[in-house]
């Protein structure tokens, strides 16, 4: 884990928040359905970083 418990539900809680909004404005037609995926997938990707649950670039490097 990179971050404190407490950092993580503050954080888990903006990410549900995060992508409420990226689904209003999908649903609102201001974004494409590729570009809120995007965007969700990279501040899902941040947060399992945040939790030790993700390394960038992970499937691509070698296994030991």
């Amino acid at each position: 884990m990179k971050a404190s418990q407490e950092f993580l539900t503050e954080l888990e809680s903006l990410l549900v928040e995060y992508e409420n909004e990226v689904n209003k404005s999908l649903a609102d037609g201001y974004l494409k359905k590729s570009t809120a995926r995007t965007y969700l997938l990279h501040a899902n990707n941040f947060v399992k970083w945040c939790n030790g649950n993700f390394v960038p670039g992970g499937t691509n490097m070698p296994t030991k």
